[in-house]
This record gives C-alpha cells, structure tokens and sequence, in this order.
C-alpha cells in the first residue's frame, strides 16, 4: 500500500499543478531561495477551466502552497508575475515574508504597472526585475525593484557587457542576481563584479577535482543502492542493513512518523516500521537515504533532491507504461545515479566502472543514448520548464501528457517526504 499522500490535502493540490523548482545560491553556496516554475497540469480535473488567467492566477497559490513545503526556514520563493497578474493583485494571495515577485522581461512600466509595483512595495512585498540587460525602456522599475536579475548568457558571458549593465545599478543599491551562470568562470566573474546571488547549470554541474578517487566506502554504497534495485532483495536483508546502522535506524522512525505518512501513532519500534512500510517501499527509502548520505553541503543537498525526485519520477512513468519492457526499478537507478558525478567530484566514467550496470543504462548516464535516453531527457525538460521539450519527449514515450504531469507533481511530493525537508 501507497501512504505517501493518504489523508495529505497538499496531494490534492499535486494533481492539478506541476512545480519545478531552480535553487538560487548566494555567496557561501547556501540556498537563499528558489525560482518556482509552475505548469497547470493537464489532468481531467483541469479540463473544465477555461479562463487562462484565473487558471494562472490559481496555479500561482496551488503551486506555492506545494513547493513551500519542501523549503527551509527563512528561503524566499520568487515568481514570474506577468502584466496582467500584477494588475489583478494576484501577487497578495503570497505571503510578503516568502514570496518575490518576479517582473517578466516583457513587462512594460505603464503607469498602471508602476502604482501596483508600488502597492506592493508599501505592503511589504520584495520586488525583483528579471533578465534585465540594461534595457533604458525598463529604467522606471530601477528605483522600486530589490533584486536585479542580469542575464549572463544574454550578455554572452562577456566582462566588458556586464560591467556596463552593472555600474549603473549600484546608485539604486539593489541586489545583484547572476542567473543563466554556466560554468566557474562565470562564477567567479560574478563575484568580481558584486554579485551576491546565483542561478544556473553551473550549480547541478559535476565539479570535478583533479585525482580524486572513489573512496572504498563511497563505492560500497553505490554498490548498496544498486544490490537495492533488485526486486528480489529479501525484506530480512533490508532489517539487517537498517538495524545495523543507528542512522539509518533513526531515519526511518522519522519518516515513517512524518506528517505525510498517515500513520495515526507513533511508532518507536524499527520492526513495526519494518512491517509497516513493506518490502517496495523500504527498498526505496533505503535506496534514497544512502544516496543522501553523499551529500555534504547544500549546494549538494539541492543535487541529492534532484537526484531522488527524479528517480522517483522516472520509476513512476515506467509504472505507468504498458507493453514497453522497462523495469520501474532501473528506471529509478537511472535517475538516481544521473547526479552521482556531482555528488562526488568524480567523472561519471570512473563512478560506473566499479559498478556492474546493466550496458543500456551505462550508455543512458555518459552518452544520453539509447532507449533509456527520453526518460532522462524528459525529467530534465521537466526541471527547467521546457514547455516544448515536455510535449516532445512524453510523445516519444507514449505517455499521455496528465500522466507524467501526475508522475511529475507526485515524485515531487514523495521526495521532499523521504528526504524530510520540510523538518528543516
């Protein structure tokens, strides 16, 4: 049995909208907040609204409440706010203390526009401008706005070409945002040129250092999670491994007593838990809880999300496929083995020969071919909002798009519930 969201009403909001998410670093590499894209999902619960705007406006609370509840204390959700959102006030069903609103590049700043920025500057909202290049039509927002958004790969990565956008902002004394940042070199330029804050690939990239190894632990539990993937894996060698780590033993009291779980005690006994989860999920937890372990900072931490999330995903769309001879738990393997070059600082090639992968899945993670290909493609369509990439790559699946909006919206849920995020 699936508890995952029995008697949850943040499940019920999953169904209809679709959340991905892209962390903003700042300085140290700590999670000031996220950009929250949202997606109205296009299950039959949706079928009946028409009013793209009210449908918007209501994508924008319904995705909020979703998201929020993976975020840490004191992070700040920034949101895309077209013309018409700010002018229909949609901004204050948001809480000012989280919640940044986010100016699209093609807002004009009429006079309408410039007195409902103003409102909600006096109510306490923060106000950021987005892909700002020094556009002198998009002056008037200069002196009301918090957060600059410079777009980095717009100005083609060039120093001369930001440094001219950037001088002229430090009179309104805003903060700097760096976003498309692609690689250390961008980084680095950014922090040069007073940049405090940071989104792009470059934070979900492998950043690998010259001679390091696979330690010979790291390797056992990379080996672990892949013995996990075998749905043969007797639920007596699952007890042994978590009852003979006091950590993993914790952990799973926690969860298993977690909000979303729907167990209506409290359960303080490994076995019960044991007993409680069953054979599946408890090789999933277990899959996912060694996985974080690798994670040591919260830039990867952010990775170990994605990593989980996606797994999650991919194991549910091969659930859903019918006729096609894809095992959900390869499918989970692969998602969660995507990131591990990230997680470790070492190149994907040397992560997988210590591991005896299925030759398909190898080919998958360091070519991005093959026929496990679209599904990694699709999840990664997914967490940038490629609306296009979306259609293009659940047509070549054969997934009907509701269903991998679905899978999508509940993997997301899943793993902030298995990671625990929401106890931070």
């Amino acid at each position: 049995m699936d508890h995952s969201h029995s008697g949850n009403p943040i499940s019920c909001i999953a169904e209809s909208v679709c959340v991905a998410r892209q962390p903003i670093f700042d300085t140290d590499r700590k999670v000031f907040g996220y950009e929250l894209l949202f997606r109205e999902s296009r299950g039959d619960s949706c079928a009946a609204v028409t009013d793209g705007n009210s449908a918007t406006a209501k994508v924008i609370s319904d995705g909020f409440v979703l998201a929020k509840e993976a975020m840490g204390k004191g992070q700040r959700a920034l949101i895309n706010f077209t013309s018409k959102l700010l002018l229909d006030g949609v901004a204050y069903a948001l809480p000012a203390d989280t919640a940044v609103i986010e100016i699209l590049e093609d807002v004009q700043p009429t006079p309408e526009i410039l007195d409902a920025l103003k409102a909600l500057k006096d109510g306490g909202y923060t106000l950021a401008l987005d892909d700002y290049m020094g556009e002198q039509a998009l002056a008037p927002f200069l002196p009301l706005v918090d957060i600059v958004k410079v777009d980095f790969l717009g100005l083609n990565q060039d120093p001369d070409s930001i440094r001219s956008v950037v001088e002229p902002l430090r009179s309104f004394g805003c903060t700097l945002l760096a976003e498309k940042i692609e690689d250390t070199k961008d980084f680095t330029l950014a922090c040069e040129l007073g940049f405090t804050l940071f989104q792009g690939y470059y934070f979900s990239r492998p950043e690998i250092l010259p001679g390091r190894k696979l330690s010979s632990s790291k390797l056992a539990r990379m080996q672990l999670v892949q013995e996990l993937s075998d749905p043969n894996c007797e639920i007596q060698q699952l007890a042994k491994i978590v009852q003979s780590d006091l950590s993993l033993s914790l952990r799973l009291l926690q969860y298993i007593n977690s909000i979303g779980f729907g167990v209506r005690y409290k359960v303080d006994s490994v076995a019960r838990a044991l007993t409680l989860l069953g054979q599946k999920q408890l090789r999933q937890w277990l899959r996912v809880a060694v996985m974080a372990d690798l994670s040591m900072t919260e830039q990867s931490h952010e990775v170990a999300f994605l990593s989980v999330q996606r797994g999650r995903f991919l194991e549910s769309m091969g659930e859903e496929l019918r006729g096609v001879d894809v095992s959900p738990d390869a499918l989970f393997l692969l998602g969660l083995f995507s990131f591990v070059d990230c997680l470790l600082g070492i190149p994907m090639q040397d992560v997988l020969s210590g591991l005896s992968l299925d030759s398909e899945l190898k080919q998958a993670l360091l070519e991005r071919e093959g026929r496990f290909a679209p599904f990694l493609n699709l999840s990664q369509a997914y967490e940038a909002g490629e609306e296009a990439s979306i259609l293009q790559n659940a047509s070549q699946l054969g997934v009907p798009l509701a269903t991998a909006d679905n899978c999508y919206s509940r993997s997301f849920l899943w793993t902030q519930q298995v990671l625990g995020v929401h106890d931070k």
